[in-house]
């Protein structure tokens, strides 16, 4: 489910697999076994995806419940997927 959401959510945001590799300072192989589920990012990695996204980290890892407990309507095609509550980046 996170490779799914995440390789959809990039390609929503127009971000190409180099760029994203590029944005984490990780090898762009690296990013590609993140979407093939090959592997999976540290926390640390996953918390910047998300900002990079902006898209929660729970929607990343399918934690819809959790969102809709905040309010946010997580029913949408894997093509539009949700912003974070208010649009705003966690501080």
């Amino acid at each position: 489910m996170f490779n799914d959401r995440l390789r959809s959510t990039r390609l929503h945001r127009k971000y190409t697999q180099q760029q994203m590799a590029e944005l984490l300072h990780i090898a762009t192989r690296n990013y590609q076994k993140y979407e093939q589920g090959a592997t999976t990012p540290p926390y640390e990695t996953l918390v910047t995806l998300s900002d990079i996204l902006d898209i929660s980290v729970d929607y990343l890892l399918g934690r819809d419940e959790f969102l809709k407990s905040l309010g946010v309507f997580v029913d949408v095609p894997q093509a539009n997927p949700p912003r974070r509550p208010n649009g705003r980046l966690s501080q």
